[in-house]
């Protein structure tokens, strides 16, 4: 195997890392607090390429592969959970749902807003009564006269649904056949019937915005079905597998800010006379921070590196290995950020210091893009075949 990146991947990883560092680092806990969207911050990275980094350039993308993607995340997320979220959704649900399914006009439309950071997109699955049961939705979709769908329900949980022009929406097309009868559509908030709902008060990635959405007889132009209708629970489900890559890209970035700022606190924290990281306990820590940082950050750029060897050969499944990255790097994210708190003690434990911001950023990797639980049970399925 061959561990060396290329150039363009070492490219788009530095300028995000710069990005990061000079614009995102230092105004983080500000937006954390105020629960702010960073929105000059979104339209910049979609200017250097980040809000569509595996978007052909003829869409106005970086044209890049699944590497550089998890590459670039992996900067973003060390510096800004909350901005590497949006950053994920624009680019591993939204953008590729398009690409992958869209028509041309449609990529051309909606694909090229995003990627270049001139509008904001959502991905709406979730709702109130269904999280992980995702085939139980309500929100239906029903034709008109003209052809079009007029669309009515409720969304919840949407990330970056208070500020999104464009929403990957799913919705119940024919009812009483069950996942069979969900299909996919683009939605344009501007337009009457949309409104959206409460915003979350969150633990963490509070500058994130994420709301309810709601649909009053919105009525969607046919042109704007995703794919074909009654395949839209399929789409769904595939692309989750992108976006699961993208969540542990985003783990490890926290996991790696939580582990680079131990490292240093552990060098020049002193008790007893000594640096406690000469402390064979906090050694400890610190080899299995380490341990585990490095298996995530592996298993997540063999499940890139999957993803576009499928997507190089026209086919291939990487579900299974995009569900083990999201799981293993999503509790790494956690175990190490709550032994970060641990080894700065009070600090830690402080808004001083962003210890405890990256604690609360690490849960929700455990959470969406299905949960802990929903990834052992895609990865159990996939090695016993049975269900």
């Amino acid at each position: 195997m061959d561990f060396r990146f290329t150039d363009e991947q070492l490219s788009i990883q530095s300028i995000a890392r710069e990005f990061a560092q000079k614009r995102i680092a230092p105004v983080a806990a500000e937006f954390d607090a105020r629960g702010e969207f960073p929105l000059d911050n979104i339209r910049e990275m979609g200017h250097l390429g980040l809000m569509g980094v595996e978007v052909p350039p003829a869409y106005g993308g970086a044209g890049m592969d699944p590497i550089a993607y998890v590459l670039a995340m992996i900067e973003i997320a060390a510096a800004d959970a909350a901005t590497s979220t949006i950053m994920s959704v624009n680019n591993s649900l939204f953008c590729n749902g398009i690409l992958k399914h869209g028509s041309e006009a449609q990529k051309q439309t909606y694909v090229r807003a995003i990627a270049t950071g001139e509008a904001i997109g959502a991905y709406a699955l979730t709702e109130p009564q269904s999280g992980s049961d995702a085939s139980a939705m309500h929100t239906r979709a029903t034709r008109n006269d003209d052809g079009d769908w007029v669309i009515n329900g409720k969304k919840s949980w949407i990330t970056s649904g208070p500020v999104a022009r464009y929403i990957l929406l799913f919705a119940l097309s024919t009812p009483g056949i069950g996942a069979k009868g969900v299909s996919a559509f683009i939605i344009d908030t501007q337009r009457p019937g949309f409104h959206t709902g409460k915003v979350e008060p969150k633990l963490g990635i509070r500058a994130s915005a994420t709301c309810e959405i709601e649909f009053s007889d919105y009525v969607c132009p046919r042109e704007n079905l995703l794919g074909e209708a009654g395949k839209g629970f399929s789409i769904g489900m595939g692309l989750l597998d992108d976006g699961r890559i993208g969540i542990a890209a985003q783990a490890v970035g926290i996991a790696r800010a939580a582990y680079e700022a131990t490292l240093q606190w552990v060098r020049e924290r002193k008790a007893f006379g000594h640096a406690i990281g000469s402390f064979q306990m906090t050694q400890s820590k610190i080899a299995d921070m380490k341990c585990k940082l490095d298996t995530a950050s592996l298993l997540t750029l063999r499940a890139a590196w999957l993803k576009g060897q499928a997507e190089t050969s026209g086919g291939g499944r990487y579900g299974t290995e995009a569900a083990i990255a999201k799981l293993t790097a999503s509790e790494a994210a956690m175990w190490i950020t709550h032994q970060a708190v641990q080894i700065h003690g009070g600090m830690g434990y402080s808004k001083e210091l962003p210890l405890e911001r990256y604690f609360r950023d690490a849960k929700i990797t455990e959470i969406y893009e299905g949960t802990s639980e929903i990834q052992r049970l895609v990865i159990a399925r996939a090695e016993t075949g049975l269900r």
